[in-house]
């Protein structure tokens, strides 16, 4: 499936997204209120197929659920919805509003770098995780999907996430970093600081999944650095069940799907495996 963040909450964007061969369409963030996001320049492309963005969750609000939900699910594809929020309830009722639009399954964004809402992001706290997703699960049946950033409390938020009522796991979110312009001799993007995506942090998420697989029993969509059908091997044999691409398609182009694809059928018939579901968490069973 594709990142949440890679176009997505508009429903050309649907469209776009649906052509790419994946197996399910994820939005971008919303939020209540609509985002203007920050201002440019809010993207810089840096060493190693990655990027740094500071987007700021610019969106429609919950207003454009529904149009985009309706385009999707006409690709005969789950629709996953990325929800975000200043607050707990902010989170329920985002979430309401993609349950009743049609949405397959609901991913809460905790761990988003690129927005400052009072301090630290909410997936770092495992207290705060566990009270956002439960009150989540328990005004939504649809399935719960939290997604979750690098933190030194990982394992913890993880764990809480599950208590709470998550049936699955998003690892992980983008890393924060910035770039700086040696000439003019100032931070590139206009917020300062963004969020590190591709290849650069594909380690740190093979090393997320390994880590939460490891210790918290959980269904794992792993993300960050799937540049290669390999990037996706490695995730998957760390844990995952599913994967995302995101920095990719923007290096690599649209087609990249495809070829992940490819790459993993001919390695799941080369390793002697009837699939990628009894390969998730190999690297664990060695």
């Amino acid at each position: 499936m594709n990142a949440s963040g890679i176009l997505g909450y508009l429903p050309e964007h649907a469209d776009i997204m649906a052509s790419w061969g994946l197996s399910a369409v994820v939005s971008k963030t919303f939020t209540k209120e609509p985002r203007a996001g920050h201002s440019p320049p809010i993207v810089v492309k840096v060493r190693c197929y990655s990027l740094l963005n500071s987007v700021g969750l610019a969106n429609p609000g919950i207003s454009g659920i529904g149009p985009f939900v309706e385009r999707a699910r006409r690709y005969g594809v789950p629709v996953v919805v990325s929800v975000g929020g200043k607050s707990c309830s902010e989170y329920v009722e985002v979430a309401e509003v993609a349950e009743r639009c049609g949405a397959s399954a609901v991913e809460l964004n905790l761990g988003c770098p690129n927005v400052e809402q009072g301090g630290l992001e909410v997936g770092r706290d495992p207290v705060q995780v566990l009270k956002v997703v439960k009150d989540v699960s328990s005004v939504v049946k649809i399935p719960v999907i939290v997604k979750l950033g690098i933190s030194d409390r990982l394992v913890d938020s993880a764990a809480k996430a599950m208590e709470g009522g998550a049936k699955a796991l998003t690892l992980i979110n983008t890393v924060r970093g910035t770039s700086i312009d040696v000439y003019s001799f100032k931070p590139i993007l206009s917020n300062i600081s963004g969020g590190l995506s591709g290849a650069s942090i594909h380690p740190i998420a093979v090393w997320a999944v390994y880590s939460v697989f490891k210790e918290v029993p959980a269904d794992i969509i792993g993300v960050g650095g799937v540049i290669t059908w390999r990037d996706a091997a490695e995730l998957i044999l760390a844990g995952a069940k599913a994967v995302q691409v995101g920095t990719a398609i923007v290096y690599r182009g649209p087609k990249v799907v495809k070829s992940i694809v490819k790459g993993l059928r001919l390695w799941v018939r080369k390793v002697g495996a009837k699939s990628v579901t009894e390969l998730s968490g190999a690297a664990h069973r060695v």
